[in-house]
């Protein structure tokens, strides 16, 4: 075996048996052309996370504006990383609104969430819809990373027949566009994530080679020592510690999805079946995909990712937190205090994850920050109210300071309905991918520095 040097990402790459590890940016052997350009820092990343079934907004919406905001409720699991953070009240996505198309509105909001554009109602073949904003990113700059993007979700959701009022399931089960025909589908198994990051070859290939290590109970990490040996000795303290730190992660990660894989499947209250490998325990699940994203982003696999909490309109229950009613049945509260309770804790529950996910990117190292400091990571659902089923005064959340580029630590309000993808538009500038146009977009979001 022998340390490959990618040109492409300026990233060490470890190889072994059906393995590829890229390693992060290592000061001791980062080429010479880099060395030479202090002024070049780390890249940009992006990722979009979407939740359904809209929140409570009275326990979501901060009362005061600019800085020094007290977190309501619902995003109280964010105080640790609140400096890092932008809440962003006024965002609309009128193409998420009937607009004379009649009922669908979760399919809607899911196809709508980054693509700003009217999906085209149908349950058959000719679904259309437009290109997301991530796709529009990976367009531009996929190629500088071996995947272009990385589309992730916790349920499984179906790509065919009808799922929401006459609206193809496809709708309801994807994000991301490639085109205005072509959804990106998502992946939900944790452990096919980690071979596609990880592994070195086609998917078959990847398969294979995962089958094996499993005959021979062995980590990936098992089959690249000989290589990390070789690179150790080569490496200054501070590179040595953070290459350790860096293999721990990897192997924790490889025992927690091992753990799920062996764990009895218990019977869970969700709308379609739970592929094999998903951990039965549902924030495992969302917080192993933190774990996915945060190490593609680490290692440079990719700078672009999406992750569905859940599909849209999905009724699972949440008995881990002491509630058995379904999701989608209690977005339709009717004004009724307990129901209001239940679903504000619910979006509790998956900003906790949220949480999570930004605090690993915060205390990973990246150039003279730290991950965090150079990502944007956009948080929220195309519908507010679950009850009303409105399409403004969107809850969306922006972390991350885009390596210096947004202002965080500060709740803005925009004007009234300015579309979600006046957002995106000032995203995809601050990526180095900007484009004249996302969906409805009408110009930028100018609140995002003071």
């Amino acid at each position: 075996m022998s340390i490959h040097q990618s040109r492409l990402s300026r990233r060490t790459i470890l190889r072994g048996l059906g393995v590829s590890l890229a390693l992060p940016m290592l000061e001791s052997i980062a080429p010479k052309a880099v060395a030479a350009s202090p002024t070049l820092g780390p890249p940009q990343r992006m990722a979009f996370i979407f939740v359904p079934n809209g929140v409570h907004l009275p326990d979501w919406t901060p009362k005061q504006q600019g800085v020094g905001f007290d977190l309501p409720h619902i995003l109280g699991p964010l105080a640790p990383v609140q400096d890092d953070l932008m809440v962003i009240s006024g965002l609309t996505h009128d193409k998420g609104r009937a607009n004379g198309d009649g009922a669908g509105d979760h399919a809607r909001s899911a196809s709508v969430f980054l693509t700003g554009a009217q999906p085209r109602k149908t349950s058959g073949e000719n679904i259309r819809s437009g290109v997301s904003v991530d796709q529009v990113a990976a367009q531009a700059a996929g190629q500088a990373t071996r995947f272009a993007s990385l589309e992730l979700g916790c349920e499984a959701g179906r790509s065919a027949g009808n799922c929401d009022s006459g609206y193809s399931c496809a709708y309801s089960s994807n994000v991301s566009w490639s085109s205005d025909s072509m959804p990106v589908a998502k992946e939900t198994n944790p452990r096919l994530v980690f071979e596609r990051l990880f592994g070195d070859g086609t998917a078959p290939k990847n398969d294979a080679n995962a089958k094996r290590r499993d005959e021979l109970k062995k980590s990936v990490l098992d089959f690249i020592s000989d290589d990390a040996r070789s690179l150790q000795s080569k490496l200054g303290g501070n590179d040595k510690h953070k290459l350790e730190e860096y293999l721990s992660g990897v192997r924790e990660v490889e025992r927690r999805i091992q753990r799920s894989d062996d764990e009895p499947k218990l019977s869970v209250d969700v709308d379609y079946p739970i592929p094999k490998g998903t951990p039965s325990d549902y924030g495992e699940h969302i917080r192993l995909m933190c774990d996915m994203m945060v190490m593609a982003f680490q290692t440079d696999r990719t700078r672009i990712a999406t992750c569905m909490l859940a599909d849209a309109g999905s009724n699972r229950s949440y008995r881990h937190i002491n509630i058995a009613e379904g999701h989608h049945d209690l977005s339709h509260h009717r004004g009724e205090a307990e129901k209001h309770a239940k679903i504000r804790e619910i979006n509790r529950f998956h900003v906790a994850q949220l949480a999570y996910f930004l605090q690993k990117l915060k205390s990973t190292p990246d150039g003279e920050g730290n991950l965090l400091d150079n990502s944007m990571i956009c948080y929220g659902s195309a519908i507010s109210d679950g009850n009303r089923h409105n399409n403004e005064d969107l809850p969306v959340l922006l972390a991350g300071r885009a390596g210096g580029q947004i202002d965080s630590g500060r709740h803005i309000h925009v004007a009234r309905e300015t579309p979600m993808c006046n957002l995106f538009m000032s995203m995809l500038d601050r990526f180095g991918t900007p484009v004249d146009f996302v969906g409805d977009s009408t110009g930028r979001v100018s609140e995002l520095t003071i």
